[in-house]
């Protein structure tokens, strides 16, 4: 006979690769703050944004089990992890399962309810709300709930350990994860840095977990087979020493052979990068290493009101050595909308960064953070933000409305061209002249009144659509456009067929360089 959990861990994740660290925390400490036999009790399973919220009630139904064949209704409790991407469509899994089995106990944690709960409509569903830290004070409330003793309030304030109190996670990845999905590791929690965008402003420090016992852990996870892993800590390269250790834990690895396909992604600290850390980094072959690295913002004004620390020539040059001197995929962001950034000044930052040329730059937009201490700034700066989730900003005194749905098309179309990969000698033409942002941002309005489309644009359509911008608009010579857009088209690997390319598509291209060469040659030309 099936037995049902009494304690049931679950979440809405973005998408199936990624897998919960927090509730494989959950799951780990259920026994050791929660008392003996509650984690054989517990059961974890994941859903992903995906599924209909009826669906996911139905999973978790079955989970608990039917409630005609529970004779003596014992109590039963879900755990949900409540994040700004997912709050929306997890409150619907809740007014759905507790109108189907009023008995559970529902009980939510996370970022998105950490704060501001008084307000949310989620937590007015749930039983138990667990603000902050929920390592150990979950396992407690289970405890005490599965015992008959109710806690004296709804919202309990979570309690933050030492971290040498908390067990690790990582045995709670199945074989199937690591085979399948984004392993999540992180070797210290906090931030030191007061960024008031971010919610990490509130820690007062930042905290690591004892090294030996969390190499310890990467060690076994390596042995099962995790090959990807992505470290969720804010600040890596906080602790250079830790942070070497870590790296030569990985370099160490790929010296003797055994890992194929290893890829590590870090959150780095963009001007703290001394030598000893950049001779490892040197060392790791292409793909492995990818670095996410938060600009933000260049504009040292923007940064002093938002209390960002950031030393603007060292960030450069650490990007320019990254770019230039190592393998690693450099991921960088910068987000519009912060309080006094104007579009210049936005355009003028973006402009430094491209001229680095990192792999990616990420184009974000200012989303209001719950408990987050930039709302000192809403009254002042004229921020105004969406009441729905991700409470995207609106528009602020520096930039109105229109200029920010200006902007949210360009991050769109920047993602598609740049981001993606695909256009990798094609772009260059498009970003040529004083300001890559301003040529972006002209192309950006062009395809938007030509097409007002921000999805559904194939590979074929982008392509298409590019040759007529770069053709028509920019007066580019077409034979060695076309040619330019027909090596990176297949070397994208797309099947279909782009009108700007047809009858080429089964001929051999020039080379990139070689085209790119002869399309400005062509351009320079005077005409008559």
């Amino acid at each position: 006979m099936r037995t049902h959990p009494g304690v049931l861990l679950t979440t809405l994740n973005a998408r199936y690769i990624h897998a919960s660290l927090g509730l494989r925390y959950l799951l780990a400490n259920m026994e050791r703050h929660g008392g003996k036999g509650l984690r054989a009790q517990t059961a974890l399973r994941e859903f992903t944004l995906a599924m209909q919220p009826q669906e996911v009630v139905e999973v978790l139904l079955a989970e608990l089990g039917n409630s005609s064949q529970l004779t003596d209704l014992p109590t039963q409790i879900v755990g949900f992890g409540v994040y700004i991407w997912n709050v929306s469509a997890t409150a619907e899994v809740v007014r759905l399962l507790k109108l189907a089995r009023p008995a559970v106990k529902v009980v939510l944690g996370g970022p998105e309810v950490s704060h501001e709960w008084e307000i949310q409509e989620i937590v007015k569903l749930a039983d138990y709300v667990i603000t902050g830290w929920g390592d150990v004070s979950f396992p407690r409330l289970c405890r005490d709930l599965l015992h008959g003793t109710l806690p004296p309030t709804k919202v309990l304030a979570g309690e933050q350990p030492p971290l040498d109190q908390i067990l690790m996670p990582y045995a709670e990845y199945r074989d199937a994860d690591l085979a399948q999905r984004m392993v999540y590791a992180e070797a210290s929690r906090g931030c030191p840095f007061k960024c008031e965008f971010c919610l990490s402003s509130l820690d007062n420090s930042a905290w690591a977990f004892p090294l030996d016992s969390f190499l310890s852990e990467l060690d076994t996870l390596y042995r099962r087979g995790a090959r990807h892993f992505k470290f969720v800590d804010r600040t890596f390269n906080l602790r250079i020493d830790a942070s070497i250790r870590i790296l030569q834990f990985f370099l160490d690895r790929l010296s003797i052979g055994t890992s194929t396909h290893l890829f590590l992604h870090f959150e780095v600290i963009p001007d703290h990068l001394p030598d000893r850390l950049k001779n490892l980094i040197a060392q790791f072959p292409p793909g492995v290493l990818q670095f996410e690295v938060g600009i933000q913002s260049f504009s040292a004004t923007v940064q002093q009101r938002i209390s960002r620390r950031q030393d603007n020539d060292k960030t450069e040059a650490n990007l320019r050595w990254l770019v230039e001197q190592s393998h690693v995929h450099v991921h960088a962001d910068l987000i519009f909308g912060l309080p006094g950034e104007t579009l210049a000044s936005f355009a003028a930052g973006f402009d430094r960064l491209y001229a680095l040329r990192p792999q990616e730059i990420q184009l974000g937009i200012l989303k209001l953070l719950r408990g987050a201490p930039i709302t000192r700034h809403t009254v002042e700066c004229g921020m105004r933000y969406d009441p729905n989730p991700p409470y995207r900003v609106q528009q602020t005194d520096a930039v109105d409305a229109p200029t920010l749905q200006r902007f949210v098309r360009l991050a769109r179309y920047w993602d598609l061209l740049a981001n993606s990969g695909r256009f990798k000698h094609s772009l260059p033409l498009l970003l040529r002249g004083p300001s890559a942002f301003d040529a972006f941002l002209n192309f950006a309005d062009w395809l938007w009144q030509s097409t007002e489309k921000t999805s559904g644009l194939s590979p074929e359509m982008l392509a298409d659509v590019l040759f007529d911008y770069l053709t028509r608009i920019c007066c580019l010579p077409l034979e060695s456009t076309r040619q330019i857009l027909l090596s990176d088209y297949l070397a994208s690997g797309a099947r279909g067929k782009p009108e700007c390319l047809r009858g080429l598509l089964n001929s051999s291209p020039p080379s990139p360089k070689k085209a790119h060469a002869m399309t400005l040659r062509q351009h320079r030309k005077p005409s008559g």
